[in-house]
């Protein structure tokens, strides 16, 4: 090819660098509708991670940031956050990250608090807030830290002038979710589950009446320890709706006069996703009756219009290939987030009316040729389970070439929750290493969403097995068919993502190395260490403790560190509450003392995932350059040097 060179796989030369990454790493979320405006939340590495609210109104050039300086809309709730905020009429209602305080903010106004100041520090967090029809009130979850203890999570509903202090409306529950207005504001419903089942095992419906402003006796309505319930929503007309996985499959309901409830989707599809945050939605009610949803089936991601009359399902013909759990209507009018292989997550809208697309907003202009962009592909692999999922990237860069006869390294990502999902959705962290020579496997492993729940139970009893095994297959799988060089097998992943990465590093030979980014080592004292939400999920994971504590050794990377032999990169948050910095110290240690090759990056002022761009820009750096060491080759980049301790001198 013309204008190429021939270079080794992992040195070719990129402009996709890892400071244009972290620029691009700003993360779009929270879509909401406010008549014919649309806003929505970014989280900005180039503003320390800060949160704004945009807002874009039809009228206006273009859109505008809603969250003024010395404020950030985000909300601390399960440490994981989401549903930060509500608007209406202009009116923005937010949790401001620094004190966790409500507050209100008036078109052009500066926000002003509606809760009391907390005794401790961010000792009374709020999110997923809905506002009364009236205006009023929001009702809302609320999470209280007094220091010691687990905290307690309630609902509350708070005076939206502030005039007066929450009143708690439900309380009880270990966690609460999704509470929700009827449309004459006769009615709240909301949803409730306990330790340890997570939101995705089993939750419970309820609705009660309010009254005078007074909520009253709540009534069961749906769900239980095996049924998982996603996002009651009142339709138009008063009925209540909502998601269940009753079948096996998370499909759509709706409650009718009569109490019974009515199967609106019967499919072998994934019409909701598992609750990490608050605030998602996957269905919106648009003005003639019928109702928007994103679903997953096979994998694959659709945008679609329900007539509940005739249960016609349509399909619509839009140009993305995924579709974040955002979704809202006004009107003919749709909000959503889509993006696809070579389109970054953009925020837009869709009138039924006139048939116009607009993007609004999109989270990363592509400034370099696409040719360097490595498009996915779809496959399918046997596991000891069964079948596992991936998208396959092979390296791309229009400027070089092979070494003949030379097999490419792979990178095997694994993805964090573990019930979370990857998809195809371009993401420059991928491109970053494809550019250079690499391939890359994002695996949807035994656990992951978008399957149905049979293969989301996968992974329970058996965390630090399965995944571990599909993490391995996908490799094999690549090997088998000369994609990939079976000497330079590298495999990362972050929180749940980094445990399976030490799993495979400590209990299988198949990686070169392997990068764990803020990933569990040791069960024990992660479960002391970590927050509320997550408590008890290691007993659904491995076992319930203390029956099966051999077994939470037995699984546990750190206990078995003389088994691992592989060098390893970890990267770590200095404040993260999930996985707590110990949890990498003592895999370091024990490296240390094993004489393992090893580096070590502790980043200040990040949490659970980090948001700062300089943040992004080293740990990217740091990976390519880890790997580079380990496999001996020199990557083209002017790389900051990193220190690996115990690596032998070439």
């Amino acid at each position: 090819m013309s204008g190429t060179r021939l270079l080794p796989f992992g040195t070719w030369p990129s402009p996709i660098t890892a400071e244009r990454v972290s620029r691009a790493s700003v993360s779009l979320g929270g879509v909401l509708v406010d008549g014919d405006a649309t806003t929505w939340v970014e989280s900005r590495p180039l503003e320390q991670g800060r949160y704004v609210i945009v807002r874009a109104d039809p009228w206006a050039s273009g859109p505008v940031d809603v969250t003024p300086p010395g404020f950030s809309a985000r909300t601390r709730v399960h440490e994981y956050g989401g549903g930060a905020y509500t608007v209406r009429d202009g009116v923005v209602y937010f949790s401001n990250d620094d004190d966790q305080r409500l507050y209100r903010q008036e078109p052009g106004a500066e926000p002003a608090p509606i809760t009391p100041e907390p005794s401790v520090r961010r000792g009374l967090r709020y999110a997923d807030m809905d506002l009364s029809p009236d205006g009023g009130r929001l009702a809302c979850v609320r999470e209280r830290h007094a220091g010691e203890g687990l905290p307690v999570n309630e609902l509350v509903v708070v005076p939206a002038d502030g005039s007066n202090e929450p009143s708690v409306v439900a309380t009880g529950r270990d966690f609460y979710a999704f509470p929700r207005w009827s449309p004459d504001g006769s009615s709240l419903a909301w949803i409730g589950w306990d330790m340890p089942n997570m939101p995705w095992d089993g939750t419970e419906l309820e609705v009660a009446p309010v009254a005078d402003g007074v909520v009253g006796e709540a009534r069961a309505v749906a769900g239980g320890p095996r049924e998982s319930i996603f996002q009651p929503a009142w339709g138009p007309d008063g009925r209540l709706h909502f998601a269940s996985d009753r079948t096996g499959w998370w499909n759509l309901y709706r409650e009718e006069p009569d109490g019974s409830q009515l199967h609106l989707t019967p499919m072998a599809a994934e019409f909701a996703v598992p609750m990490w945050v608050f605030g998602m939605s996957t269905y919106a009610f648009l003005a003639d009756g019928r109702i928007a949803c994103v679903y997953r089936r096979a994998g694959e991601h659709h945008l679609a219009v329900l007539d509940p009359g005739s249960f016609e399902m349509l399909d619509l013909d839009v140009p993305y290939a995924c579709f974040e759990p955002y979704l809202r209507a006004s009107g003919t009018r749709l909000a959503f987030l889509a993006g696809g292989p070579k389109i970054s997550n953009q925020v837009v809208t869709l009138d039924f009316a006139t048939r116009a697309v607009e993007v609004l907003h999109e989270g990363e202009h592509l400034a370099f040729d696409p040719a360097y962009l490595s498009e996915p592909r779809a496959i399918e692999f046997p596991t000891p389970s069964g079948t596992a999922y991936a998208y396959h990237y092979p390296p791309m860069n229009p400027d070089a070439e092979p070494l003949e006869g030379s097999l490419p390294p792979l990178l095997v990502h694994i993805h964090g929750g573990p019930t979370s999902e990857v998809t195809p959705r371009l993401d420059l962290q991928k491109q970053y290493f494809t550019s250079r020579g690499f391939a890359f496997v994002d695996v949807n492993y035994g656990g992951s969403t978008g399957y149905g729940r049979a293969f989301r139970d996968l992974l329970y009893g058996r965390w630090g097995v399965v995944d571990v095994q599909d993490a391995v297959a996908a490799a094999s799988h690549l090997v088998e068919h000369t994609l990939a060089d079976p000497g330079r097998l590298l495999i990362d992943g972050g929180s749940a993502g980094g445990w399976t990465t030490l799993c495979a590093l400590t209990f299988t030979d198949t990686f070169a190395a392997g990068t764990s980014l803020f990933g569990v080592s040791d069960l024990e004292p992660f479960v002391a260490g970590t927050h509320k939400f997550e408590l008890r999920y290691v007993d659904l994971l491995v076992g319930p403790w203390p029956e099966a504590a051999d077994l939470w050794r037995e699984r546990s990377p750190v206990r078995h560190a003389e088994r691992i032999s592989s060098p390893l990169l970890i990267l770590q948050g200095d404040e993260d509450e999930v996985v707590p910095p110990s949890q990498a110290e003592v895999i370091v240690q024990a490296l240390e003392e094993r004489g393992v090759p090893y580096a070590y990056l502790l980043f200040e002022g990040e949490q659970h995932g980090f948001r700062k761009a300089e943040s992004i820009a080293r740990a990217l750096e740091a990976e390519l350059t880890f790997y580079g060491r380990v496999l001996g080759f020199d990557p083209a980049d002017d790389l900051p040097p990193l220190e690996i301790r115990n690596l032998p001198k070439a």
